[in-house]
């Protein structure tokens, strides 16, 4: 078994995508790999195969391996539940809420739960491919890291250190970022992935030169900015798609704990729908649906939403003969209320809803974890009946009642899943990723006005797209001899017209 560890200068400088791209570089040559994250900040997250919940980026990067995700493969996933405060998951279950200074205190016992799921993927795949949080120069967080070189350092692995060109200063980060870590950690960091390079490279060259001289460290490849990528993210919410002229126009106010907003990327991609996501201080513009999010803090965000004027701004919305669609804690805030009496998501109390559908929600211990599928109800605009199936995941510990559940969205395992109003305005469900199938994406927006059918993206089929767009640069930009050798796998044999090698960095 090899372990190999990507790091970055930065949050966002691109560890994700790459190591993405490296288990779906491996996966494709039959190697045995699996993704790992020690530890995880985000409120994007995936329910897995052996019913836990890691963080969305690694269930991407298990996709990629060709791998259900498992709980082994991220640890530690924080879910923030207050600036100072957050939910923490360990192996895929939840552990308890803590503040930071709790934390902090904790991560020695948390590192054994890394060691220990590491330790367990090890045994079953043959390279685990590991990504980093942060920096590994955040010196205020060096004590008891988990995360960067805490973990490397315990696990005896290389690392190779990404910077970020495209935000400038890369020889700076790179530079900086080797200066501030331990001798020992330096010494196990091998080697440099420029990331998000537009331009000539030849102009880029000097710069590389001077840095491995300056450091003695290759740079094992640059890679392209690539425009157009849209693939699951940990936390940052992409900008709009682009849309067809007369597109429904689609509003997802952005709320401070929003969570697993990575459900509206088929809208993003959809040519028939222009998709805007409106952040605080703005005002909600006219529109055919507003989507309320999922969030990890219902009744903080339905303040929020409230202190911001959006509630009138929806109420008007509906009088004008616009939807509303709510999602998860999104659906909760439509009820008449949101209790949480033990305060699993903050202060314990309870906080009035929208009152746009006939239920109310309580908070109650023991988060519902499952993938489901299931059949939509819905009826067009024009009339046409439409039922369809639907697949999507459950996160979430509230439980709601009321009549308005009696008017269901769908049905999972002849169940009612779901809500709509009596006048088929306002809809919401528990379900997440109920846009990924694109008969029930199209289903949905046909629903909220979109007269045509059959644009809808096929959302699984898109990401695999781009994890192989993604595993493409690893093959023409990165000098993946180098790269296997370092993985102790046996070279491939190559033929003269081969050109996955940059000669640049040979």
């Amino acid at each position: 078994m090899t372990t190999l560890m990507i790091q970055g200068t930065t949050s966002d400088a691109g560890k994700t995508t790459v190591v993405a791209a490296l288990c779906r570089w491996l996966a494709r040559q039959g190697v045995s790999v699996a993704p790992f994250k020690p530890q995880n900040m985000a409120l994007n997250s995936a329910v897995t195969i052996d019913g836990g919940e890691i963080g969305r980026s690694t269930a991407l990067q298990a996709l990629a391996c060709g791998l259900e995700p498992h709980s082994d493969m991220n640890p530690v996933l924080l879910k923030p539940q207050s600036d100072c405060g957050a939910q923490v998951i360990l192996r895929g279950q939840v552990h308890g809420n803590m503040d930071a200074l709790d934390y902090h205190a904790y991560k020695a016992e948390a590192m054994e739960a890394v060691m220990a799921a590491w330790r367990s993927l090890s045994e079953r795949y043959d390279v685990i491919i590991a990504e980093g949080a942060g920096s590994p120069a955040e010196v205020n967080l060096r004590a008891n890291d988990i995360a960067n070189m805490g973990f490397a350092e315990a696990a005896d692995c290389p690392v190779l250190l990404v910077g970020d060109i495209d935000r400038g200063g890369v020889f700076a980060q790179l530079v900086g970022t080797l200066a501030l870590i331990s001798g020992s950690e330096q010494k196990r960091t091998k080697g440099f992935i420029i990331n998000r390079f537009r331009g000539d490279i030849g102009l880029l060259e000097p710069g590389l030169d001077w840095l491995t001289e300056r450091t003695g460290k290759p740079v094992i490849g640059v890679l392209p900015y690539l425009h157009g990528l849209i693939v699951d993210s940990e936390d940052s919410i992409g900008t709009s798609g682009t849309s067809d002229a007369g597109a429904l126009n689609v509003i997802v106010p952005v709320l401070p704990r929003i969570s697993n907003h990575n459900d509206f990327d088929p809208l993003r991609l959809h040519p028939g729908v222009n998709l805007q996501f409106i952040g605080p201080d703005q005002p909600i513009p006219p529109a055919d649906l507003i989507i309320l999010p999922g969030s990890k803090s219902t009744r903080t965000d339905l303040d929020f939403l409230h202190s911001q004027g959006w509630a009138q701004a929806i109420r008007k919305h509906l009088r004008y003969g616009g939807k509303v669609f709510g999602i998860c804690g999104g659906f909760q805030m439509l009820g008449k209320q949101v209790a949480d009496p033990s305060g699993l998501e903050g202060n314990a109390g309870s906080t009035e809803g929208l009152g746009l559908l006939e239920m109310t929600t309580s908070m109650v211990a023991g988060k519902q974890l499952r993938n489901v599928q299931g059949v939509l109800n819905l009826t067009a605009t024009d009339g046409a009946k439409a039922e369809v199936g639907f697949r999507g995941y459950e996160m979430h510990n509230g439980v709601s009642e009321g009549a308005a559940l009696t008017r269901p969205l769908g049905r999972i395992n002849g169940s009612n899943e779901g809500a709509m109003s009596t006048d088929g305005q306002i809809a919401g469900t528990y379900v997440h990723g109920i846009f990924d199938e694109p008969t029930a994406c199209d289903a949905i927006l046909r629903w909220a006005g979109l007269n045509q059918s059959g644009a809808a993206v096929d959302y699984q089929q898109h990401r695999m797209a781009q994890l192989d767009r993604l595993a493409d640069q690893i093959e023409q930009h990165l000098d993946t001899a180098w790269l296997r050798e370092l993985l102790n796998l046996s070279p491939i044999a190559f033929t003269p017209e081969d050109t996955r090698h940059n000669e640049s960095f040979r």
